[in-house]
């Protein structure tokens, strides 16, 4: 059997990442995803908790003919080591599917196989570009799948981020 590992904060789940995990699903018998910085939320660069990340990722993969294992990840602060947290926080896997260069590094400096996986589209399926879209009003539901919005209303998650992107001044100055 081979599984393979993919890390994410996913703030939110999106195509991009849907995309990937349905490309490497049709090359392996197993996926392991790591829900990195697990710990995060109620901010602006992460709004969302790992829960709520878990039910977006778990929603979208539905479909997927292959078991799924989604795993949250707190971070560590200490690279040298983080691999070796990582593994010890999920099922045994052969392989990592990553294009973050910082993590491509320190797998391959223990010894585990990376594959980088073609991005899809990877300007406008971000994280932060859907962070920033939902912060304006504009249109964001068509880059993530229709299981991820449910998410997204069903905990008020745009109107949360608005909230945590605004700060006391703003709110003076708008009493003014």
């Amino acid at each position: 059997m081979t599984r393979a590992f993919y890390i994410g904060r996913f703030q939110p789940y999106h195509n991009g990442h849907q995309y990937v995990l349905e490309q490497i699903a049709k090359k392996v018998d197993a996926i392991v995803i790591g829900v990195g910085s697990a710990q995060l939320s109620h901010e602006q660069q992460n709004p969302f908790t790992a829960g709520e990340r878990i039910l977006m990722i778990t929603g979208s993969l539905q479909k997927v003919r292959i078991p799924i294992y989604v795993i949250p990840i707190e971070d560590i602060r200490r690279n040298a080591l983080w691999v070796a947290h990582v593994r010890s926080m999920v099922p045994p896997f052969d392989m990592i599917y990553s294009s973050n260069p910082l993590v491509m590094r320190l797998f391959e400096e223990e010894g585990i196989l990376v594959q980088s996986p073609a991005l899809y589209e990877r300007q406008l399926h971000s994280g932060t570009e859907i962070r920033r879209r939902m912060l304006r009003g504009e249109d964001w539901e068509h880059l993530v799948p229709p299981e991820v919005a449910v998410v997204v209303r069903e905990i008020d998650g745009v109107e949360r981020i608005r909230q945590i992107a605004r700060n006391d001044c703003e709110e003076c100055e708008l009493q003014r």
